[in-house]
């Protein structure tokens, strides 16, 4: 048996940055992702977001690649929402999404940025967090 001990920090938006998760909405999706979650084995240990995106931490297992883990994630959310009509227009999840490695000395901060992101997004907006997660935080500086 293999033992993973990997988390990551992972965000994504809605298509066109388009603001779906009022509140209300929000709260359903998240509680959906957490359920839904748990049936593919994937740990997520904190979650929340803002109107047009969502943070998540999460403990990959020892047989699932983020790349499978973010599409069972945003692919079953999205289409369970369309199906359950959680959202009055098609709700869609933009193709693409951040994530990077978290070391354990770090989780505490990422859990309290995670759980703050309401207050955080007061101070700005999601576009410029965008940015400065790749700026600062990716490999492919150019």
């Amino acid at each position: 048996m293999a033992y993973v001990n990997v988390y990551i920090h992972a965000v994504w938006g809605t298509k066109n940055r388009y603001p779906y998760l009022t509140s209300d909405v929000k709260t359903i999706v998240i509680n959906h992702i957490k359920e839904y979650a748990t049936t593919k084995q994937i740990h997520i240990d904190c979650i929340n977001g803002a109107s047009e995106h969502l943070h998540c931490l999460l403990a990959l297992n020892a047989d699932t690649s983020i790349a499978k883990t973010m599409n069972l994630i945003k692919g079953e959310s999205a289409f369970w929402i369309n199906k359950n009509k959680i959202t009055t227009l098609k709700f869609e999840w933009a193709d693409e999404y951040y994530a990077a490695s978290v070391s354990e000395s770090k989780l505490y901060a990422i859990r309290n940025y995670i759980k703050n992101q309401e207050e955080h997004h007061r101070k700005i907006q999601f576009k410029e967090e965008c940015e400065y997660f790749l700026k600062t935080h990716s490999q492919f500086q150019g």
